[in-house]
């Protein structure tokens, strides 16, 4: 043989080796469900994010050292998760450059990596794929008046609308105080902080210093509940407005008409809670007119924003406990809040009322809820519950905590967990180990129960044939 002929020859079976590889790898690709391509990008931004706290030494301020990997990997999680649980002080740990990465990872957490690589799609004139459609309409039969083609780029044109509105009120109240530079600075992070629900910020003492400062309180206040109350309810509202101007009618979801409805009703309750729980304490050393808007900012923040504007270690035991049922809650689905979403708490209630009423399914304003799903949020709230309830003991364990410590161990990990970044101070003390489940928890307080729930909605229309097993009964109560 010649050669050429056997230089051909080892042309053509390098070829195929280079087409068999494409082929296994495709294979792979299309392989990966919706679930798995969410959780992969968000390990992807992660991991993007600690290479660069742990690489690059011009993130820090100068005279700091740069964080080791578990600490880089938690302070990476804390603003892909958009939880702003921190271990060093953002304002003066970092510099402009380690703050503006802290701030993208923040923006791309919140609103999640899918949608932006379905706008970058849109945008370059191609259309997103069968999984990415998969991720934005796998709530398409809650609200059927949505148009989940265009809601990708409604996403993303609410969240620029409000983080500028945001950023540009606070850069009007914050100038005069901080000068032009600093002030704009201080309002860009803030807002888009703020209304992705993250609780990072540029001062040491979060928004203590503004107590005193009603319009500061107020816009993040406004910035926070938006954020978290989900861009299927912020388009259903937009499509009334404009149904309204039209003078044609519109029919909100169920899905929305509970997000509102649960979201007025634990902002009162927890704002009255507050107000009453420490107006003699954590509250005793405003004037008069500022206690009932820090009250009321008590009430938003554990929703899961995470500022804090009080010391939340020296909060009474009750509000505390207030705190923690809040951050548990949490927000609407689909939006930048966490926590288990006002929807799946409302749910096993609505069950409850129905049941007492002897009524045989679950229905409200003139609805009636699918048993499917009653199942689906009974199944979250306790698998919630029990990974809380799981990372507690562990942290208590592996922290020593003292039995008078628990409370903070406590709320260390609901705060974790749900993405909140709210802490009664022990997040900087916890040991290697314990940085590592809080890493944990943040992630699947993130990405695990969506995902979860949407496995289980997969499996509830999974044919399973008429075989079944005997009937038997069980004993409860």
């Amino acid at each position: 043989m010649s050669p050429a002929r056997r230089r051909r020859i080892y042309k053509w079976e390098l070829d195929a080796a280079a087409r068999t590889r494409r082929v296994s790898v495709w294979n792979v690709w299309e392989k990966i469900t919706p679930e798995w391509l969410f959780i992969i990008s968000f390990l992807t931004l992660i991991g993007i994010g600690t290479l660069g706290l742990r690489l690059l030494p011009f993130f820090y301020a100068s005279g700091n050292p740069g964080l080791g990997w578990i600490d880089s990997l938690f302070m990476a999680t804390s603003a892909v998760c958009v939880t702003g649980l921190i271990i060093v002080d953002t304002a003066t740990y970092f510099s402009i450059w380690g703050k503006l990465w802290i701030l993208l990872l923040i923006q791309f957490g919140g609103l999640g990596m899918i949608t932006f690589t379905t706008v970058l799609i849109a945008s370059l004139g191609g259309r997103p794929s069968l999984r990415q459609e998969a991720i934005t309409a796998s709530s398409r039969e809650a609200v059927p008046t949505v148009d989940y083609r265009g809601l990708t780029r409604h996403v993303i044109l609410f969240t620029l609308t409000f983080e500028a509105l945001g950023a540009f009120v606070l850069a009007l109240v914050w100038v005069p105080q901080f000068g032009i530079i600093a002030g704009v600075g201080h309002a860009i992070f803030h807002s888009i902080s703020a209304f992705c629900n993250a609780g990072f910020s540029t001062f040491s003492d979060s928004v203590m210093s503004f107590q005193t400062w009603p319009i500061t309180l107020s816009l993040l206040m406004i910035l926070i509940v938006v954020g978290g109350l989900g861009f299927l309810t912020l388009e259903e509202l937009w499509m009334n407005v404009r149904a309204w101007r039209a003078r044609r009618g519109f029919r909100v979801s169920l899905h929305s008409k509970i997000v509102l409805m649960m979201t007025g009703l634990l902002l009162v309750s927890g704002w009255i809670g507050f107000a009453v729980l420490e107006w003699d304490n954590t509250l005793d050393t405003m004037p008069g007119w500022a206690r009932p808007i820090n009250a009321l900012f008590m009430s938003v923040s554990p929703r899961t924003a995470g500022f804090n504007n009080v010391d939340y270690a020296e909060m009474t035991a009750g509000a505390s406990f207030l705190t923690i049922l809040l951050m548990f809650i949490g927000g609407a689905p689909g939006s930048t809040a966490g926590g288990l979403k006002v929807t799946t708490v409302a749910l096993p209630g609505l069950l409850a009322w129905s049941r007492i009423r002897g009524q045989r399914v679950t229905g409200f304003l003139k609805r009636t809820v699918p048993e499917e799903t009653i199942q689906r949020a009974v199944g979250l709230i306790v698998l919630g519950f029990a990974l809380v309830t799981g990372g507690i003991l562990l942290l208590v364990i592996s922290e020593g905590s003292p039995p008078e410590r628990f409370l903070d161990a406590m709320f260390e990990c609901v705060s974790a967990f749900d993405t909140v970044g709210l802490s009664r101070g022990i997040t900087a003390e916890l040991s290697s180990l314990g940085r590592l489940m809080m890493t944990a928890l943040m992630f699947l307080g993130r990405v695990g129960l969506p995902t979860i729930a949407s496995a289980l909605t997969v499996a509830a229309y999974r044919p399973l044939g008429d075989f079944r097993y005997a009937q038997e009964d069980v004993v409860i109560g």
